[in-house]
């Protein structure tokens, strides 16, 4: 046998015939899985029950870190041990056996840390109970009972703490459900509590929000459609009413799933926008959820070909380094896009994403024929009214674009900066916006914002949502922005690419923002309104695009009414639709995990006093397609609208501020 090699991922031939579209089956997922295993075999401690992975260290510590290595881990093992039948070819059911056992004994100096230690347990503890539901009969059966008692002790430690108001209450509801199976303590009354509040999360068309906050992003598919249908097949949860949620859980999947597979490129990266994205391919977690549960209208050869070009476009991108190990970053290492309680074996949530190795190689899902993404059926334009969302792709050149006028990662009225990942106008499958530098306080990508004397954009987080719809030629959203200055430079934590950035506020205009959306262009049209307390003097209004990202500098033609870039045949446009703009080109380098150098177009808009308005086109795309004009109309009422004229000469209007 040849020897183990971390640097090489072997990966058997492709399979054209049933994979059309990605040439991968099941045998390759097997295969990365396997890789993925058995690339950390070297950083198990000597009990086993921690993976210490090199790198950076969490601000949870080492210990929980070395925990959170086992556990991700031991997720994909369980997935991988299911869809076998309990065939392990390669012996990892000892090694994980050994470090459950070692983990929860409280002699041991590689022991588990303790909830009351480190809260981060109370997530890890989720992944054992899930691991050891799944892979009951060989492994939690042939445990002894002295075993058995040590892991129910641990892991009745971990639910009666605080838990966040998110998706962590899924975490405590899997964890004390398994307890209940095997005759652990348990609260009944706080399984139903957390049921209860979780479904204050659930907004509407299969869609759910990260807890209480306007946060639409990937936990809504690889936490909160994961969790709920695995629990409502486990043992025990019919106790808690599993029989009347599941068909509940179902359909909503099912309606998730019809948006989902329209956020996926034609190159199988789906759309960059919200955190955790070192996760990578955890996001194909709902699309095996929908073959597992049969919760799905897309055929099942639409399943896999979306989470197989999901899988195949990280994997070539650089997602496994040379030692075999997921890094922390997006495609390769790029430190910076951790979270601060990310560690080395943070990345290994992507273990959601081999859901479906949970099924057997002969499960219609596998079997079954490879069928296009919507992408690559024709153009896709939808409306995502719970997040707020406008989906529109182009099938000439397999890009999804979000234009976004919903989800900050707040609530309304908030005061914070912005989240990057967040609180943009604009997220596709090919972009990415800068996530560290000037960028932070400066918002410098797909914004509309006041500038102050500095020349520094405001913030739009905690925004009021205005309307989204479909007029039958394209899509419109509007929003209107408390826009406020927000300097963090003095005695603030740092920077989370999941929150806003808090600091010293400074009052700015209100902005209604109106997008307009069809192809590859969106109109963006911003007026001011008057706010108390904030000078009516004009000021100036800029607004900025798609930025694109590479090793070097974008190719850029700036004209008096816009700006044009291009990066290897990928195009950013940003041409004025009304008078008094200036057009320039930021440029910032290393501040994104995709390339070294980040070009985005933008225009300043001066002297925009109250009620004026200012117009924009915004393209993200391939090839040449030409822009649509605009004007705005006032109305017998005093109102006013954006009048949208297509180069087909179809007419779109929308009422703004």
């Amino acid at each position: 046998m040849t020897a183990f090699d971390p640097a090489r991922l072997i990966l058997p031939p492709e399979d054209r015939a049933l994979s059309p579209r990605t040439g991968w089956t099941r045998e390759h997922w097997a295969a990365v899985a396997d890789h993925l295993l058995l690339s950390l075999r070297p950083y198990f401690t000597p009990t086993r029950s921690q993976v210490r992975l090199p790198g950076q260290t969490s601000s949870s510590g080492a210990d929980s870190d070395g925990l959170e290595g086992f556990a991700r881990s031991f997720m994909l093992f369980a997935f991988r041990l299911t869809g076998e039948r309990g065939a392990d070819p390669h012996g990892f059911l000892d090694w994980y056996r050994d470090g459950l056992i070692a983990g929860t004994d409280p002699q041991n100096p590689q022991r588990w840390i303790l909830p009351a230690e480190q809260a981060q347990a109370e997530v890890e503890a989720a992944s054992i109970a899930l691991g050891l539901q799944l892979t009951r009969r060989w492994l939690w059966d042939t445990l002894d009972a002295a075993a058995q008692q040590r892991i129910v002790d641990w892991l009745a430690l971990n639910p009666v703490g605080w838990y966040p108001d998110n998706n962590w209450l899924w975490f405590r509801i899997t964890v004390e459900t398994f307890l209940a199976s095997v005759g652990g303590p348990h609260d009944p009354a706080r399984i139903a509590a957390d049921l209860a509040r979780i479904e204050d999360y659930y907004q509407r068309d299969g869609w759910w929000a990260d807890g209480a906050v306007r946060a639409y992003d990937y936990y809504c598919g690889w936490a909160m459609h994961l969790y709920p249908l695995l629990w409502a097949g486990s043992e025990g949860a019919d106790a808690f009413g599993s029989g009347a949620l599941a068909p509940v859980f179902r359909g909503r999947l099912t309606a998730f799933l019809d948006d989902y597979a329209a956020l996926i490129g034609a190159d199988g990266m789906p759309v960059l926008q919200g955190r955790s994205l070192i996760y990578r391919f955890a996001t194909a977690a709902p699309l095996w959820m929908g073959a597992v549960t049969g919760a799905t209208r897309l055929p099942l050869g639409t399943l896999r070909r979306a989470a197989s070009g999901q899988l195949r476009a990280f994997v070539e991108r650089g997602a496994i380094d040379e030692r075999g190990l997921l890094t922390m970053g997006l495609f390769g290492e790029w430190p910076a896009m951790a979270q601060t309680y990310s560690g080395a074996g943070s990345p290994y949530w992507a273990s959601k994403g081999f859901l479906g190795l949970m099924l057997p190689a002969d499960h219609a899902v596998w079997t079954a024929v490879e069928e296009p993404l919507p992408i690559e059926q024709g153009d896709v334009r939808r409306v995502t009214r719970a997040a707020g969302w406008l989906v529109s792709g182009t099938a000439s050149d397999g890009i999804v674009r979000v234009i976004n006028h919903g989800a900050d990662h707040a609530l309304e009225g908030d005061r914070t900066g912005d989240s990057a990942l967040y609180a943009r106008f604009g997220y596709s499958s090919a972009t990415l916006p800068p996530l560290t530098g000037p960028a932070i306080d400066d918002p410098a990508d797909n914004m509309v914002g006041a500038l102050d004397a500095a020349g520094r954009s405001t913030h739009r987080t905690g925004f009021a949502r205005g309307v989204t719809g479909d007029d039958g030629v394209a899509a419109f959203a509007t929003s209107v922005a408390d826009a406020h200055w927000v300097d963090s430079s003095i005695g603030v934590p740092a920077y989370d690419h999941g929150s806003g950035r808090s600091g010293v506020v400074t009052d700015g205009p209100l902005l209604a923002t109106a997008s307009v959306v069809r192809g590859s262009w969106e109109v963006r049209a911003t007026r001011r309104l008057a706010r108390a307390g904030v000078p009516r003097e004009p000021l100036t209004v800029r607004v900025s695009g798609w930025p694109l990202t590479g090793s070097a500098e974008a190719a850029a033609e700036v004209e008096q009414g816009g700006v044009s870039l291009d990066l290897d045949g990928l195009r950013s446009a940003l041409f004025a639709l009304s008078e008094g703009a200036t057009a320039a080109v930021r440029t910032e380098s290393g501040t994104s995990p995709i390339g070294a150098v980040t070009s985005i177009p933008r225009l300043d808009f001066a002297n925009v006093g109250e009620g004026d308005i200012v117009i924009a086109a915004v393209r993200l795309g391939r090839g040449d397609e030409a822009a649509p004009t605009a004007r705005a109309v006032a109305t017998e009422a005093g109102e006013a609208l954006v009048d949208v004229r297509w180069p087909d000469g179809a007419i779109s209007a929308v009422r703004i501020g």
